[in-house]
């Protein structure tokens, strides 16, 4: 039988819903790893926004930054062993997938959208792979009916009502989800759908579903807030621990202090996605920012695929030694 382990929530150490599907071997391995976990190991909810590179962004020095920012870091690596020529030619056929619109112009909106994309590819990556096994009748669409079938077969057929894991309960919230990233209602979920189902954090029209879900997982009194005990304990395992660590007693302090707001003893529906969604930096719309500043020339505030290509070096770049250009060739081998 297929589950899936962000459905399951038995074992993550974060709320990770980049696992999607797993055999039930696999859930029961997470529960165990969870319950036997150290009591001292954090569980982290919080979904930042993380940096583009690694890379210092210094274009006095290099331009590295930007192109793990622009290619994402393994893409950027390929690049780096091309010709001029080749990097150019290459960054050319990006330039007609990032203009959306197909207007001929590269604005700082589609930009944004490119880099984040890039630095998604892990996401897109894994919705491709469980395309093909949910898609049952491969007519590039999905219904929640072949979702349900491949996921939940096994339990549909022989329901038992002593299973441990409560699997109807795993559907109905798999299948509320679902509704929820079926944007136009008939429930049959487009590619961008079921990534946005499979990925909720990724997609803000989706971010209700993430703080409610999370939510139910903490909420253990039923009464659709989170106290401070129950806070704590989403994150800290007291058994065997006398003494609380110390990130303990300062997560009690950030609690009282920062994460309920009111000060009422819990945190509800807004003081929950204002600790687990943040609103940190944009990177993305930072870079988009800084790349078209220094790339527009006539100043309008746009990128033709000329202007990009001009400044091939600062979106892609080019570190071809004597071995990168018998790479790209092959004719040296």
């Amino acid at each position: 039988m297929r589950v899936r382990g962000s459905r399951a929530e038995l074992g993550s150490v974060k709320l990770d819903y980049a696992m999607k599907t797993c055999q039930l071997l696999l859930c029961l391995g997470l529960w165990v790893a969870c319950t036997v976990s150290k009591p001292t190991e954090k569980k982290d909810r919080v979904h930042h926004d993380p940096e583009l590179s690694d890379k210092d962004h210094d274009d006095a020095q290099n331009f590295d930054y930007d192109h793990d920012a622009f290619l994402g870091a393994e893409d950027a690596k390929t690049f780096d062993q091309l010709t001029p020529e080749e990097s150019k030619g290459r960054l050319g056929m990006i330039v007609g997938k990032i203009d959306l619109d197909n207007d001929g112009y590269v604005t700082e909106g589609e930009l944004t959208a490119w880099i984040k994309k890039a630095q998604k590819k892990y996401v897109y990556d894994n919705v491709e792979r469980q395309w093909q096994e949910f898609d049952l009748n491969q007519d590039g669409l999905l219904s929640w009916d072949e979702y349900r079938n491949v996921t939940y077969g096994t339990y549909l057929d022989d329901p038992d009502p002593d299973n441990s894991f409560n699997y109807k309960q795993m559907m109905v919230r798999d299948e509320r989800r679902f509704k929820m990233a079926d944007k136009d209602g008939d429930l049959i979920a487009t590619k961008e759908e079921f990534t946005a189902f499979l990925h909720p954090e990724e997609f803000d029209y989706m971010k209700d579903i993430v703080v409610l879900e999370t939510m139910e997982d903490i909420d253990k009194n039923g009464d659709g807030l989170i106290d401070l005990e129950e806070y704590i304990g989403d994150m800290y395992n007291h058994e065997g621990d006398a003494n609380e660590p110390e990130w303990v007693k300062t997560e009690r302090e950030q609690f009282e202090e920062f994460r309920d707001k009111n000060h009422d003893g819990k945190m509800d529906k807004e003081e929950t996605k204002d600790w687990i969604l943040p609103s940190d930096y944009d990177h993305a719309e930072a870079e988009s920012r800084h790349l078209v500043y220094e790339s527009d020339q006539n100043k309008d505030g746009k990128l033709t695929r000329e202007e990009i290509v001009d400044k091939y070096d600062l979106f892609v770049g080019s570190q071809a030694t004597d071995f990168g250009e018998a790479l790209v060739r092959h004719d040296e081998f």
